[in-house]
């Protein structure tokens, strides 16, 4: 199946669209196939500046490409309470919120939008692995409090190092004696950037849509209950406008100058922070070969915009490979490919200032982690390396940049930062934007379904409207997480898995 990444291939502008979309990463790109699905004559026009489509934050080299469901996330289950328990509410929320995408993506499948699902989704073991003393019991405690949740009754706990050596071969080869302990579930990996690709593949063939790489977003105004955007052709200098009722800003770093340029009081005190990641990579099929999961450990407390590092199999231009990271870095930067050093300078304004300085001083312990970071060199990077894999070897792996976060901050949060994806929404419903960065893509469908609900929920008012969103998401309204829907969610989610070629391991992993 084309996947659209040449400009020839997708210069396509539109006359009056209904909708304007700017950037083509996974929440564009979902969106609008949500929107085009649910309403066929809707006319929707597509913007992306770079000549290819979803090579920034959704490109496989950008992102840990996780489906991220709570499986072996710690950062999604805080330190125990005052009565020594685990709370596992926000992995219940990401859990649920990627049943959906799985729903949507599954039903992609069996309608022939997106292609082969091999080609961008992989079953996978999600491992958690921690060491120490401490560390052990609170994975011990945090298994506990999950397994009574049917989300994960597959999950499987072990403290035998053989046992995690046969999960995870890498992990064990090598480690001195000493307390271990690992989860294991069933997991996926996602090529979210092809499957971007290929969602706008299906979007630029359906009447009244346009799908146009090669032209930036310059400006967003609002003129008689309309938004004017203002388009740059980045090739031949040629300028347009296209008008529309509905805009999403789903431009990653960029999206911050667009909303911005749109006078809306309530972008006025926000700021962004960006972020650099680096990913140390291994070619070697030998090892590649050997490992065979998502293994995921400890989140230092300095760094939860990055969240814990983590050994995981990709599957990345054809070929298996392994990755360790992310690393940050330093950068002035909001987006990787067509960034300038003056992002983060220009960004600044009477209205934001005050924010961003309040950021920095509460949260000094970040500053000094990203300078830490930073000032790393290869063999400070390899030591992190060997806290999963001890037996990793200098000459196996390569320092590649992975993408850039912006943290979107806000003068309301008065200095604290909020790390995930959040969705700005103007007053009046007509603009959507996202701010913020993971778990947005694993969540990407319930990001989309939220902005629908929110912003265009005349879409499916009707019952036709009900019909094709429950033919796309069958549990769109239902909460899958109180246990009287253990059935439900038993059912619909073998059917998005077999749909998606996905086979489970549960029960399969030795219980010890």
């Amino acid at each position: 199946m084309e996947d659209l990444t040449q400009t020839a291939a997708v210069t396509s502008l539109i006359e009056a669209p209904d909708v304007v979309l700017i950037g083509s990463g996974i929440m564009s790109a979902t969106l609008a196939v949500l929107l085009k699905r649910l309403d066929p004559r809707l006319r929707i026009q597509l913007f992306e500046v770079t000549p290819e489509l979803a090579r920034e934050a959704s490109d496989g080299w950008n992102n840990a490409g996780t489906g991220h469901a709570g499986i072996c996330e710690l950062s999604y289950t805080p330190a125990r309470d005052s009565e020594g328990r685990v709370p596992i509410g926000r992995a219940l929320h990401i859990f649920e919120q990627f049943e959906h995408s799985k729903q949507f993506w599954g039903a992609l499948v069996a309608a022939g939008t997106v292609g082969v699902p091999e080609d961008f989704i992989h079953a996978v073991p999600h491992v958690c692995f921690v060491k120490g003393a401490g560390d052990v019991d609170f994975l011990r405690t945090r298994h506990a409090a999950l397994k009574e949740h049917h989300f994960f009754k597959g999950m499987t706990l072990t403290m035998d190092p053989a046992v995690i050596q046969g999960w995870a071969p890498l992990v064990m080869e090598g480690r001195p004696p000493g307390a271990v302990a690992a989860t294991a579930g069933d997991g996926t990996e996602v090529d979210y950037g092809l499957l971007a690709r290929r969602l706008c593949a299906w979007l630029a063939q359906q009447e009244g849509c346009g799908v146009a790489a090669g032209w930036r977003v310059t400006e967003l105004r609002r003129e008689a209950g309309r938004w004017r955007a203002g388009v740059r052709c980045a090739a031949s200098g040629e300028r347009r406008e296209a008008q529309a009722k509905f805009v999403f800003v789903g431009a990653g770093g960029g999206s911050l100058s667009l909303l911005q340029s749109t006078g809306l009081p309530e972008a006025a005190g926000l700021a962004g922070f960006p972020i650099g990641g680096e990913w140390l990579v291994c070619d070697a099929p030998a090892v590649c070969a050997r490992h065979e999961a998502k293994v995921y450990g400890t989140t230092p407390p300095s760094s939860p915009s990055l969240g814990a590092g983590h050994l995981d199999l990709r599957r990345l231009n054809g070929r298996r490979q392994l990755l360790f990271g992310p690393f940050a870095s330093w950068t002035t930067r909001f987006l990787k490919h067509t960034g300038r050093w003056t992002d983060l300078p220009l960004s600044i304004r009477a209205g934001n200032l005050g924010a961003l300085l309040r950021t920095a001083v509460r949260n000094r312990s970040l500053v000094r982690y990203l300078i830490n970071q930073g000032l790393q060199t290869m063999e400070d990077r390899l030591r992190a390396v060997r806290e999963f894999y001890p037996n990793a070897r200098a000459e196996d792996w390569r320092l590649v940049e992975a993408g850039i976060r912006v943290q979107a901050i806000k003068s309301a949060d008065r200095g604290a930062i909020r790390f995930g994806t959040e969705v700005f929404a103007s007053r009046d419903r007509s603009l959507a934007a996202l701010l913020g960065a993971s778990p947005g893509a694993s969540v990407s469908v319930n990001i989309a379904l939220n902005v629908v609900k929110t912003c265009l929920p005349e879409l499916f008012a009707s019952s036709e409207g009900r019909r094709r969103m429950e033919q796309m998401l069958p549990t769109f309204d239902t909460e899958l997480r109180e246990h009287g829907n253990a059935a439900l969610f038993e059912k619909t989610s073998r059917e998005a898995e077999e749909r998606l070629h996905l086979t489970r391991r549960s029960g399969s992993y030795p219980i010890v």
